[in-house]
């Protein structure tokens, strides 16, 4: 399947200044599976003679070499041993995809590289370029102080989920509307993104029907590849995406005990499926802090796929059961879209004062879903998030309730009041109030 290529422009233009370079290079490219290392790096190679080689879970340094002298045909004549072939591809752009594969089969790899890069290819143009897609293992192994090659890395990438609008550019001819419905299901994941076609909801429901959808095993793939201990990183995930959002929640929820809970949270937001948002006004450290899905696909698959797999196997499920509750579903979503859109126009200096921080507040049942703070100038903007369709009289009763929960929050800055929403009717007499016109 070949992915469309899109929104990396900063990250592509990075890599090929890189590339030129007149002195050794080690980049380390991170993230998640499916979020598009691979995808980046073939564009920046793209006019560069280079050697890229997936590595598998055994038997690299035989298909290595063989790989190598493909694109290289002296490689032929040179011992099937890591130091001696990097040795002979000094001045080369070499990409190892899936580097934590070699780990695996062999852990002293990463000494190898080391002394290689000692001995031979400090002092050349060599261009070392090493992808992984466990974010635990790269940041333990690679780029930890501990690893033998702390040091020695010239740059690291870590490549997070796209935006929002940069579904656009998959889905030009779809309206905004359509696009959140599929944001919703793929987050910014360049391989889910690729799966769904329009109509969403038709092809939605010829996927979920399908008997090779990608849907039955996708979250199993994912957590196996990344997690030793896949099924209790999966009942974790299931507390949280049934709404569990506290430690002592998903400890009653997932039957773990509340010391064995914790690293397992801390791997979760490492790998960037889980995350920890504390109120806006408390500290990082706060034990005010919920637990969230960071992925929109996972979500999606906790809340739709997963609870109803035995009858999609036996053909009885519909996306149509679906859509009936998606609306109630996408609140969530829409917030992360909002805030996106905040932070958009906010580079733009759009809103009523550029902010510098942003994030969520809650205290005691009360909630704002979005509060923007410049505290260098005093200013706060407080935004309701709404996916509705609002006619004036309802957005004028929830903005009123908004600068009630503001007063409740302590923050006694200049203020400042925004509602958004899917469609609101006359909200050009609000002060600020933006719908999906808008994005």
């Amino acid at each position: 399947m070949i992915i469309k290529f899109v929104d990396r422009e900063e990250e592509l233009k990075a890599l090929r200044e890189r590339l030129k370079s007149e002195k050794f290079e080690l980049i380390i490219i991170y993230g998640r599976r499916r979020v598009g290392k691979t995808r980046l790096i073939i564009e920046a190679i793209r006019d560069t003679p280079h050697l890229y080689y997936l590595a598998t879970e055994g038997d690299n340094l035989r298909y290595f070499k063989a790989i190598a002298e493909r694109a290289f045909p002296h490689i032929k004549y040179i011992k099937e041993d890591w130091e001696a072939l990097l040795h002979a591809l000094k001045d080369k752009v070499i990409v190892i995809d899936e580097f934590p594969n070699l780990i695996k089969e062999n852990p002293g790899i990463i000494s190898t590289f080391q002394r290689a890069i000692d001995m031979e290819l400090q002092n050349s143009k060599t261009k070392l370029i090493l992808l992984g897609s466990s974010v635990s293992m790269i940041k333990e192994k690679v780029l930890s102080y501990k690893s033998p090659l702390y040091g020695r890395r010239t740059a690291s990438l870590r490549l997070r989920p796209l935006s929002f609008f940069s579904l656009r550019d998959f889905f030009p001819e779809a309206d905004t509307r359509e696009l959140v419905e599929v944001y919703g299901l793929t987050d910014g994941i360049p391989y889910y993104i690729a799966q769904v076609k329009l109509p969403f909801w038709e092809w939605l429901d010829e996927e979920i029907k399908s008997p090779l959808t990608f849907f039955r095993d996708e979250v199993d793939f994912l957590l196996k590849y990344e997690f030793s201990e896949p099924t209790k990183y999966r009942r974790i995930l299931e507390a949280i995406a049934f709404g569990k959002t506290t430690l002592k929640e998903i400890k009653d929820f997932s039957g773990l005990k509340h010391s064995d809970i914790t690293p397992y949270l801390r791997n979760l937001i490492e790998t960037d499926l889980v995350k920890r948002e504390v109120p806006i006004t408390e500290r990082p450290t706060s034990k005010k802090g919920r637990y969230s899905l960071a992925d929109n696909f996972l979500a999606f698959w906790f809340r739709f796929i997963g609870p109803n797999l035995s009858r999609i196997e036996e053909g009885t499920f519909s996306a149509e059961e679906i859509k009936e509750s998606y609306d109630d579903y996408l609140g969530q979503v829409f917030e992360k879209v909002a805030r996106q859109f905040l932070l958009r126009i906010n580079k733009q200096e759009k809103p009523p004062f550029k902010f510098t921080r942003i994030g969520k507040w809650w205290h005691k049942g009360e909630e704002i879903d979005l509060i923007a703070l410049n505290d260098k100038e005093k200013k706060a903007l407080f935004v309701e998030v709404k996916w509705k369709d609002l006619n004036l009289r309802e957005a004028k009763g929830i903005i009123k309730d908004l600068k009630r929960k503001s007063e409740l929050t302590g923050i006694k800055y200049e203020k400042h009041y925004g509602i958004i929403a899917r469609k609101i009717k006359g909200k050009e007499r609000l002060e600020l109030a933006w719908d999906l016109e808008d994005f």
